[in-house]
């Protein structure tokens, strides 16, 4: 466990690696508690992840990035599925709880629910899983410290892990080939390699993943772009890079899924605001950006 905190005690942060036998597919446990002197805004784009959050203490309000003004829903827990725009979350300043990061055919499995019923939604987990949740909700609440609230989390998926849904190997496949190209390998190769008519690929992907192959293959590309964007690379020589036909087509794309442009993205992800040190929630990728 990795534990981070603000010496006047205005922050604090945990993660920790899920218990062996949940990876790849439980990728990562994050604790936060924040006691900021301002309320906060934070973009939140699509990551090709499941977000299951615990909150203890305050609601966190959420909108879509493209349409900020518009008033959003109010959330204490939240299980966030699989999303193709970016997220809006606003809070008091004040923030108590943690989130778990899955793969999202790892959420199928563990919570029985076809993905594409999650698919760019935010539902209340406890409402959704029943009694096991609710149960586990109250448990990390009452336990004392970020290592026995991840310990928790390893003996409850452990044991969820008893009856989950099994997971089809084709899915699986297509869903890594698609994360290791950034989304560049044709549909129609994947279908081939998996053995399966389109339709038939279209919809077990759907049920397991959330997205369509093609809508997966726009968030892989997406998180590519944002990944060289964060290395300094030239935005035309992304586009090119990325598969873009020019640098306005990835103007536009980045827009329709992100709500800015690359250049409004960046200028954000270079301001400094008061709060831990890395906003990202996944390691290794760009998913976050602070606005206030």
């Amino acid at each position: 466990m990795q534990h981070l905190a603000c010496p006047e005690g205005r922050w604090e942060v945990a993660t920790a690696l899920p218990h062996a036998r949940l990876r790849p597919g439980v990728q990562r446990y994050r604790g936060y508690r924040l006691n900021l002197d301002l309320p906060r805004q934070r973009l939140e784009v699509p990551d090709g992840a499941v977000t299951l959050l615990f909150s203890f203490d305050q609601e966190v309000r959420v909108t879509e990035a493209l349409t900020p003004s518009a008033p959003g829903n109010a959330h204490r827990s939240m299980l966030v599925g699989m999303r193709t725009t970016a997220g809006l979350g606003r809070h008091s300043g004040r923030l108590y709880g943690l989130e778990v990061i899955l793969s999202p055919w790892q959420a199928y499995a563990l919570f029985g629910i076809p993905m594409h019923e999650l698919a760019d939604t935010i539902t209340d987990p406890i409402d959704l899983l029943g009694p096991r949740c609710r149960d586990l909700a109250d448990a990390l609440a009452c336990a004392p410290g970020w290592a026995q609230r991840f310990d928790l989390l390893d003996t409850a998926f452990l044991r969820w892990s008893e009856d989950a849904l099994p997971v089809s190997d084709r899915v699986r496949y297509a869903w890594r080939e698609l994360a290791r190209t950034s989304g560049a390998l044709p549909i129609g190769e994947l279908v081939a390699a998996t053995g399966w008519g389109w339709r038939q690929l279209d919809t077990r992907f759907r049920a397991e993943i959330g997205l369509t192959p093609k809508g997966a293959a726009r968030v892989m590309r997406l998180r590519k772009v944002l990944r060289l964007m964060a290395a300094d690379l030239p935005v035309a020589g992304i586009a090119a890079e990325c598969g873009f036909s020019d640098q306005a087509h990835l103007n536009r794309e980045f827009k329709a899924m992100i709500g800015r442009t690359p250049r409004q993205f960046l200028h954000a992800r270079g301001l400094d605001f008061a709060g831990p040190p890395t906003v990202d929630r996944v390691d290794g990728q760009v998913t976050s950006i602070i606005l206030t």
